[in-house]
């Protein structure tokens, strides 16, 4: 699984956690909605600058954004 992979999975769970919307989170981090879809579907990297502000607008550590996903058992 890729990074970009990553990230989706990631961003989207938290996201779900937090009860919150693309359109939510993407006034958040001060992104556009499509571009946080894309994130969210792989299909774009997001630069170091939207990681911050995605972990910033969803109150976790950059590094939860790209943590690979443990296994399931």
């Amino acid at each position: 699984m890729d990074l970009n992979e990553v990230m989706a999975i990631n961003m989207r769970r938290l996201r779900h956690d937090q009860n919150l919307t693309q359109e939510e989170l993407a006034a958040r981090a001060d992104v556009s909605m499509r571009y946080l879809g894309s994130i969210e579907r792989a299909r774009v990297s997001a630069s170091v600058t939207v990681l911050g502000r995605l972990a910033n607008a969803l109150s976790v550590d950059p590094c939860e954004l790209i943590k690979q996903p443990k296994p399931k058992t």
